[in-house]
């Protein structure tokens, strides 16, 4: 086992260990690294969404607006970026602009998690399809909403270990496409999501123990039934790739705002972690895109900063939060994750630029400033990514950052985006125990 005290060093590990709010910069992360020489391929997943736009646009009327395009607008927060910005340090946040990426309006699932799991399900429906022969390679992809090719797909399972946002997403999909739905939660997930999705006629089996039993079920479960297929959250290529997808689209949007991106003009974009999968998958996306002119940082809860404590181990042996003596105990239901992707968190060793943590008051205090200052109600595990500017722009550590790449001299002209994650689907009741926690 790596000896997280060599690993992480003494000041890093005190603070994990005492979980102070924090901001980590990755030492083996050269910004001109774009991850071009890994075989991952983000064109193609962004092809099998554009092929199966009008399956989409058939099975989800939410959907039609868009032509069965997963999207979500890119809000600016001009008012929260001065709400959060630290007294005595204006001219730190003189420039530049704020966005935030609004998945948690993401249309049918309500969170980033429909950009993988959308993706695995149609990847997986298709190849059935076509082994079948009830599809052909230049088919029209609405073919699969067709009755033999539902009651057909209709043997199969889909399976998955989610502590909400991800089983909805599979569930919303895999019913759509006529697959059985199966979520494996931990019992102490979120009642209200355990609700919501069986009242979409997924099956929910619950676990003692935390999000980690619930996957390793699933998946042995998956491994004596040929007919389950385990979304693995963990190490799905496929869900990792239709995250990586919505790098395009950002762009896009940054265009059409005029925020272009380049050496003068650099982007920073936080992005909420837990076991990696969407974050990393849009990271890579971006990474590939954009080069030098992008800069990921992560955000996790300080009880569960599970993607730097493997990030920063230097080492492929896993490295659980448990080891450091944390109890992956935090109000961050998506993000309570003790033990980061084997997939993702080689890839982030080289792509990512730092990871900074937070608190479970602060995040409850953060989504309460989100709502009073722009009208944007999220759940608190989608704020964790707000205090990034601030971190970066605000603290001695993000402004050696800065400096040692340069970026100094072009940091007010950069764009900053907040990615919000989740909270479309939060009933009302739930949302008024976010604004009473916040307001304490």
């Amino acid at each position: 086992m790596v000896d997280p005290h060599e690993a992480l060093g003494p000041e890093t590990l005190q603070c994990l260990r005492e979980k102070w709010a924090l901001l980590w910069l990755s030492p083996t992360h050269d910004p001109a690294d774009d991850g071009r020489d890994l075989p991952y391929d983000p064109p193609a997943a962004h092809a099998r969404f554009e092929r199966c736009a009008g399956l989409l646009a058939r099975l989800f009327p939410e959907l039609a607006a868009t032509g069965g395009r997963l999207s979500s607008p890119l809000s600016p927060i001009p008012r929260l970026r001065q709400a959060l910005s630290p007294a005595g340090e204006p001219g730190a946040y003189a420039g530049g602009a704020w966005f935030l990426k609004r998945d948690d309006i993401l249309p049918v699932a309500g969170s980033v998690k429909a950009r993988g799991g959308f993706h695995e399900a149609l990847a997986l429906a298709e190849r059935l399809s076509l082994e079948a022969g009830l599809l052909d390679g230049d088919d029209d992809r609405a073919r699969l909403a067709e009755p033999p090719v539902r009651e057909y797909l209709g043997r199969h399972t889909l399976s998955v270990g989610s502590t909400g946002n991800l089983g909805l997403a599979i569930g919303l999909i895999g019913a759509g496409l006529g697959f059985h739905s199966v979520v494996h939660m931990s019992s102490d997930a979120k009642a209200w999501k355990k609700d919501r999705l069986r009242s979409r006629g997924i099956t929910v089996v619950e676990h003692a123990g935390d999000y980690a039993d619930a996957v390793a079920s699933g998946r042995a479960q998956a491994r004596q039934d040929p007919s389950i297929h385990f979304v693995d959250d963990e190490c799905s290529e496929a869900l990792f790739l239709g995250y990586s997808a919505a790098a395009l689209e950002l762009l896009d949007q940054l265009r059409a705002a005029r925020r272009p991106v380049d050496a003068a003009h650099p982007l920073f974009v936080y992005l909420p972690c837990g076991v990696g999968g969407a974050p990393g998958g849009i990271a890579y996306g971006l990474k590939r895109l954009l080069g030098p002119h992008v800069h990921c940082f992560f955000a996790e809860p300080t009880a569960s900063p599970c993607m730097l404590v493997q990030v920063a181990s230097g080492t492929r042996v896993p490295v659980s939060v448990h080891d450091i003596g944390l109890d992956n105990r935090t109000e961050a239901d998506g993000l309570a994750v003790g033990l980061a992707s084997p997939l993702v968190a080689p890839i982030m060793t080289r792509l990512l630029a730092g990871v900074f943590t937070v608190g479970d008051d602060t995040l409850f205090r953060d989504t309460l400033a989100l709502e009073r200052t722009e009208g944007i109600s999220i759940e608190p595990s989608a704020a964790a990514g707000l205090r990034g500017p601030r971190w970066l722009l605000g603290s001695p550590r993000g402004r050696r950052y800065l400096q040692r790449h340069d970026l100094t001299p072009v940091i007010a002209d950069a764009t900053h985006v907040i990615w919000s994650t989740g909270g479309a689907l939060v009933p009302e009741d739930v949302r008024a125990q976010f604004r009473a926690r916040g307001a304490r």
